[in-house]
């Protein structure tokens, strides 16, 4: 396994615009460290608002070797906690999601209210505090619908992503959405080649028929480089979405974690669907248009997402092992919108489970080929691949900052 100094001289040795050394996506050590230093230390998005419609609303994720329950606590508010019980360490919540008044631990029934407090403990004894006993918080934000979750004892900022999510979202109401399906696989590929296979359209026209009927494989659409070298179709979408409410021009963070764009469908599509017609008859929130085209929104390590006119699709990414990474789709429809009335699931949800399936395919051949001692990284295409080459660019110089030893400070 290769520790932290034997990663710093791969990642130092990397060619630029190249795909990364072989060890980076399959050796354990590097996996154990990119949880330490990325998953364990940074924001992750953990699932959309609507999972949780009710107070005692609660789901679980695991990430890496932290299990967490996210709830609806009584006062409206999602909070996040460390998924152990305070007295011998059970697991409180076994299912991935469920509702309950209270989280009651099923060893020995020391229960906890939805803020965390520890609210009974038999046979405890005279001397036991229960106000130090309840359950560890994990930071938890909600930005317009989106909910965040930080391991780290000190989370790193956020108010720039917030102002700027929270503004995007608004026309899209996630407050006022249900979920209308939800979807878990597991890719066999490291967590790196899932993220660096979603930077990327190169792949599309050969991997997904169903998806290229309305979204385009145009480098141009996902440019990494900007407003300025937005095509004209772009500009024109953007001056006519922002003219009826809607915030589209491209956003990206200054050390380039997230972004956010709004970008036209393939011939004036109005949904991810096989007939390229709305799914769904209640658009979403306050969107004025079915074709608005789709608003992008990335934010590093692990979410993807797009909202349309007629509904929203968020993609989690957790990674299992070196090589094995859970992907989360969910699908979300106005709250009102009825299965069978106002919407059909299979229209709804075909084109992006072909595509997640299809997605498993190509990156679990793509980790089979990394595997051989024969791989060696091949060059990115600065045309197609500029999204790539900025996550892994991210990805190197992240790493590369935190592995590298920090001199001791002088003694005063």
């Amino acid at each position: 396994m290769l520790d932290q100094a034997l990663m710093l001289d791969r990642l130092s040795a990397r060619r630029p615009a190249h795909a990364l050394e072989r060890e980076l996506y399959c050796d354990d050590g590097v996996y154990n460290l990119d949880l330490d230093h990325i998953f364990y230390r940074d924001w992750l998005f953990a699932l959309p608002s609507p999972v949780l419609p009710k107070p005692g609303a609660f789901a679980t994720l695991q990430i890496g070797a932290y299990p967490v329950v996210i709830v609806r606590s009584t006062d409206g508010v999602i909070r996040a906690f460390h998924n152990v019980c305070r007295h011998r360490g059970q697991r409180l919540c076994a299912t991935t999601t469920g509702s309950t008044p209270n989280l009651v631990c099923p060893y020995h029934q020391w229960t906890y209210g939805l803020d965390g407090k520890l609210l009974y403990a038999r046979d405890m004894g005279d001397g036991f505090d229960p106000a130090a006993h309840g359950l560890k918080k994990v930071h938890c934000v909600d930005l317009g619908g989106m909910v965040f979750i930080c391991l780290a004892q000190v989370p790193p900022p956020i108010a720039d992503l917030a102002k700027h999510l929270t503004a995007f979202l608004a026309p899209s109401g996630l407050k006022d959405a249900k979920v209308a399906h939800s979807s878990t696989i597991v890719e066999n590929g490291n967590w790196k080649l899932v993220l660096e296979n979603n930077r990327e359209c190169y792949h599309c026209s050969g991997s997904h028929p169903s998806l290229c009927r309305t979204f385009s494989d145009n480098p141009k659409f996902a440019a990494m480089s900007g407003p300025d070298e937005a095509s004209a179709e772009i500009l024109t979408h953007w001056k006519r979405c922002e003219a009826a409410g809607l915030p589209s021009r491209f956003t990206l963070a200054d050390d380039t974690r997230w972004r956010l764009a709004r970008v036209p469908l393939l011939n004036n599509a109005e949904s991810y669907t096989m007939s390229t017609k709305a799914a769904v008859a209640k658009r979403m929130g306050t969107m004025p248009f079915n074709d608005a085209g789709t608003l992008l929104f990335y934010h590093y390590p692990n979410t993807w997402n797009h909202f349309l006119g007629d509904h929203a699709i968020t993609f989690r990414v957790l990674p299992i092992s070196a090589t094995q990474t859970e992907v989360t789709t969910t699908w979300l429809v106005h709250k009102d919108a009825v299965e069978g009335v106002d919407y059909d699931l299979k229209t709804l949800t075909e084109v992006w489970l072909n595509t997640n399936d299809e997605d498993r395919q190509v990156v679990e051949e793509n980790q089979k080929g990394i595997l051989s001692p024969a791989y060696e990284p091949g060059p990115y295409s600065p045309i197609q691949e500029e999204g790539v080459i900025q996550f892994v660019d991210w990805y190197a110089g992240l790493m590369t900052k935190r592995l590298t030893p920090q001199p001791a400070l002088a003694a005063e």
